[in-house]
């Protein structure tokens, strides 16, 4: 088969890279196109991904009704070309609308469930695929599956082992985020205030070091991460904290056992499940008393001893729990339509000792929600 995999930002190259490794080793040619969002490019350079850049994101709102007659019609211009048999993306409305006109089935991935995307790619999709702590209800398309997209790419058995970029016995990771999204409107995030009240607590106990999508003060410059964005990874990792306002790094830590805080207004399903479930991410809103006691709380989790030993004992527990993302994905492609038009589609695979044709046995698992 051709398959066409549409990506809109870098977390996305992380959710698919390791389905299109093994959909080629299984004889499929896959391309993947995207938008050149913060290190989109450079990821997919460094996995050594083949791919065709529509351009930059437009940000105002005018632009991006543009942007999506522009991307749209260049996403027709590669299907043309291409001929894919299936089209997957992340709540990509320009793969969903010109794969539904050409007659070619999209699949879509979603876990944020921002409806100002889901209306604009829901109509033309064939299936929606959401983990089992998804907030929504999405309608007949929708499939849960026991897992989170951070485990398409960071679940034992898709052989993370992760060096140590920083030299530092002890650190904390800051994340902040450009709030720009389309699903951002009305967020502020982390004042400059608290960011900096952070830095100087965090600093008491090791270095800071701050990822951030957008420019960062002349102050908090030298903070900075400079490590290859492909290595963000293993940075998480080794860190003993990560905190700031990326939902995904939060679960990101999450999954490799590393005490997260994530500050929105909103929050994200899989994060609050992480903690309510898990214990293993605490979630904050942006206001400002939640700031303070964001910030007491990452002091409180630098200062317990052992808290790593028992991260990675919540973190099995949540691992035993969840699949392989990435196997569920292949499988899901692969046995298209009839992964689909199963009278109960499997919202768990997990693995045994197998054949090649017969890879999985499947477990029926009610909604979580």
């Amino acid at each position: 088969m051709n398959i066409l995999i549409d990506v809109g930002h870098p977390a996305h190259v992380h959710i698919f890279r390791n389905l299109a490794g093994a959909l080629e080793k299984d004889g499929n040619t896959v391309l993947f196109t995207c938008r050149e969002k913060e290190c989109t490019t450079d990821l997919l350079k460094a996995y050594g991904i083949d791919y065709i850049s529509f351009g930059t994101p437009y940000r105002s709102t005018a632009g991006k009704i543009l942007g999506l007659v522009l991307f749209n019609f260049r996403m027709l211009r590669v299907l043309l070309k291409f001929r894919p048999d299936i089209t997957l993306g992340h709540s990509s409305m320009y793969a969903a609308q010109m794969s539904w006109l050409l007659g070619i089935p999209h699949i879509s991935v979603e876990d944020t469930g921002n409806m100002e995307q889901v209306r604009l790619y829901k109509p033309f999709t064939k299936a929606i695929l959401v983990p089992e702590s998804f907030h929504l209800d999405l309608g007949p398309k929708q499939i849960r599956y026991a897992g989170n997209h951070e485990l398409a790419y960071l679940h034992p058995a898709r052989g993370f082992s992760p060096s140590r970029p920083i030299a530092s016995p002890v650190y904390t990771l800051l994340r902040f985020v450009a709030w720009n999204a389309s699903h951002d409107k009305g967020h502020h995030g982390i004042s400059g205030h608290n960011k900096r009240k952070a830095i100087d607590a965090f600093s008491r106990f090791g270095d800071v070091f701050i990822s951030s999508e957008s420019k960062l003060p002349d102050d908090l410059e030298p903070y900075r991460l400079t490590t290859p964005p492909e290595k963000i990874h293993d940075v998480i990792a080794s860190a003993s904290l990560l905190y700031g306002e990326s939902a995904t790094m939060a679960s990101e830590a999450a999954v490799l056992g590393v005490p997260a805080i994530f500050l929105d207004d909103t929050g994200r399903c899989y994060t609050r499940e992480e903690e309510e479930k898990y214990g293993l991410v605490f979630n904050f809103t942006e206001s400002e008393e939640d700031q303070e006691k964001s910030i007491l709380k990452g002091v409180e989790l630098l200062s317990t001893p052992g808290i790593r030993e028992e991260w990675q004992r919540r973190r099995q527990k949540m691992l035993s729990d969840k699949i392989d993302v990435t196997a569920f994905l292949v499988w899901f492609v692969e046995n298209w339509p009839e992964s689909m038009n199963r009278p109960h589609p499997p919202a768990r695979l997990s693995q045994k000792p197998h054949s090649p044709s017969s890879p999985f046995e499947t477990t029926i698992l009610p909604p979580s929600c």
